[in-house]
């Protein structure tokens, strides 16, 4: 049979059967590889995107926190690593104005309520002093090795603090700076702190 005008002429007998996949793709093992290569370069990315700087000056890892954490084994088990800030408020009255010292900041735990019995435990606190935090729904933090003096507090979780300017922050900026526009509004908030 003589081959049409436009159309290929026929394979040979005994050749390879001919690809009739015309999704224009190639074969199977040539999409398999292109595959691996897709995921072999994500992954890769990954990882160098995601590769954590361990050093001390880099504390935007929570695994640095955990580290530095006083008795952070115990920390772990009983409670969350935190950093504390120590900072001193001064107010004068005549005139009024407000001074504020510069902020340490140090590792610290706080426990779960329901572990405060590990600082009764090393005589760190006393019975009524857990029962007295418990009864405002609080519990205790600690700042420095529990063997050797630590700084112990009541604190008291405060999820509002932390939820305002997700929830609205418009609400944080006064009525009269919030009129006033984005641009002047932040220089009156600045100009009013005086």
């Amino acid at each position: 049979m003589p081959p049409r005008p436009g159309m290929p002429p026929p394979p040979p007998p005994g050749g390879p059967p001919p690809n009739n996949n015309d999704s224009g793709g190639g074969s199977s093992l040539t999409r398999a590889l292109i595959a691996a290569a897709f995921v072999t370069g994500v992954g890769i990315g990954v990882y160098f995107d995601s590769n954590i700087t361990l050093t001390p000056s880099n504390v935007a890892s929570t695994e640095i926190v955990d580290r530095r954490t006083p008795n952070s084994e115990l920390c772990m088990a009983y409670g969350y690593s935190a950093m504390a800030f120590d900072q001193r408020l001064f107010v004068s009255f005549n005139p009024f104005n407000v001074y504020v010292s510069q902020p340490e900041v140090k590792p610290g735990c706080i426990l779960r309520r329901s572990n405060v019995n590990v600082l009764e435990n090393k005589k760190l606190v006393s019975g009524s002093q857990v029962d007295n935090c418990k009864r405002s729904m609080n519990t205790f933090a600690f700042v420095g090795d529990l063997d050797n003096s630590p700084e112990v507090s009541c604190v008291y979780h405060s999820e509002e603090a932390e939820n305002q300017y997700l929830l609205n922050p418009r609400r944080l900026v006064p009525a009269s700076d919030a009129a006033v526009g984005a641009g002047g509004g932040a220089a009156a908030a600045a100009g009013g702190a005086n």
